[in-house]
């Protein structure tokens, strides 16, 4: 075991080459992770190990083990141990990210608030919290409030020529009853073409007047340069877009689909959509209304409520043939935003019921933190020579704002 820990890289490399050994990535990981507790704890003591320095602190005493899982499996770290001043300490098991602080805060504030249940205190144990008191938690919610607080007032500085709304509804104890709020997040694409999350708010219910006041909150922070909303057909919503944002509004149609299916027999389902998908994977806007027309003759003799609400409905299905050909697959739908949306819920189902909004909040916004910033790090959503098709319109429409623009400006001051 001490022969295996202590490991060079040519041995690591020799016992994989030989087939001696089934575990190389564990090992390459073991490696790394002990060549760095020793660059640091050499900077700690201001000598290597073996080392005759002048500036040496302090000395090494040993070490002392501690289990560390990890993806490739559990390895037994040697920390090392200073004979006296500062104790070293790893600096990649310091901090645990965002979420998963989050998490432990929220399990946490439900155990010292009294609200705990089985599975809250089965999560307690295998998480291995120990001194559940009111300090402890209020300091850690406190240090996350801080940071999810900060990126949900943060100003707006970019353009943001496309924006997708989507509520999802949590569980959350109020007044000691449970009740479903609705989580409401903003996503956008900016003019630089990589996407953020730009909103996040809770309200008691997913109202005309909540979305209203999120739309006016998301504008005084700098929302500017809109081409098109995309969004489900929530008709609260939908009013509170057209009275707060000057941009047509996208109907999803994957939604649309989905809703369509109830208006039909389960045998005519199939039929339905691959009616609808002839729609949207049109060429153009001009084949699209011309599909349109086909279907609604073909769809009225057998789903008649069907054929209705495709025809009231087309001007909303169709807006984003307005738009650059390579953008139509991103925005005639909320999918892009699903994989998201799944690991919202994913840790919210991991709570159960949220303690209070705050929590839900500091769950909701750690998370999206850490998927705001690995969106801004990654390669482009929408690639720039795309984006150049529109961003020269919008200079256009704010350097000449519309009576529209003006009047909304208006109401939301």
């Amino acid at each position: 075991m001490a022969e295996d820990r202590m490991m060079t890289p040519a041995d690591v490399v020799a016992k994989a080459m030989s087939g001696e050994h089934g575990d190389l990535l564990r090992d390459a990981v073991a490696l790394v992770v002990r060549e760095l507790m020793e660059a640091e704890v050499a900077q700690l003591t201001g000598a290597g190990r073996g080392e005759r320095a002048e500036g040496r602190v302090t000395n090494l005493n040993g070490y002392r083990e501690r289990a560390w899982e990890t993806r490739v499996g559990e390895i037994e770290l040697q920390i090392p141990r200073t004979r006296s001043g500062p104790a070293y300490f790893p600096s990649f098991l310091e901090p645990r990210r965002r979420c998963e602080q989050a998490i432990v805060s929220v399990v946490m504030e439900a155990y010292v608030n009294g609200v705990s249940t089985r599975k809250v205190d089965r999560l307690v144990e295998q998480l291995g919290i120990q001194g559940m008191s009111k300090d402890r938690v209020s300091r850690m919610c406190a240090e996350l409030d801080e940071h999810v607080e900060q990126f949900r007032s943060r100003e707006l500085t970019a353009a943001y020529p496309y924006l997708w709304l989507d509520a999802k509804h949590v569980k959350v104890r109020d007044r000691g009853r449970v009740v479903s709020k609705a989580l409401v997040v903003a996503y956008a694409v900016a003019d630089s073409g990589n996407r953020e999350v730009i909103g996040l708010d809770i309200g008691e219910v997913e109202s005309e007047a909540f979305w209203t006041q999120f739309l006016r909150d998301l504008r005084a922070r700098g929302l500017r340069g809109l081409r098109l909303v995309v969004s489900d057909h929530h008709e609260g919503l939908k009013n509170a877009i057209a009275r707060v944002l000057d941009a047509p509004w996208q109907r999803c149609t994957v939604h649309f689909v989905r809703n369509m299916h109830g208006h039909c027999r389960p045998s005519q389902r199939g039929l339905v959509s691959a009616a609808l998908r002839e729609v949207f994977n049109a060429a153009d806007a001009a084949e699209a209304r011309r599909r349109v027309g086909d279907v609604i003759k073909r769809l009225t003799p057998i789903a008649p409520k069907v054929a209705e609400l495709l025809e009231g409905a087309e001007e909303d299905l169709l807006a984003f043939f307005a738009f650059p050909t390579a953008h139509w697959s991103k925005l005639r739908s909320t999918n892009p935003l699903e994989r998201v949306n799944r690991e919202i819920g994913r840790r919210s189902d991991v709570v159960g019921i949220f303690p209070n909004d705050a929590s839900a909040l500091r769950l909701t916004g750690a998370l999206l933190i850490e998927q705001n910033d690995e969106w801004l790090v990654c390669r482009r959503y929408l690639s720039e020579e795309s984006m150049r098709l529109i961003l020269c319109e919008i200079t256009d429409r704010e350097d000449s704002p519309s009576p529209i623009s003006e009047e909304v400006d208006r109401l939301a001051a």
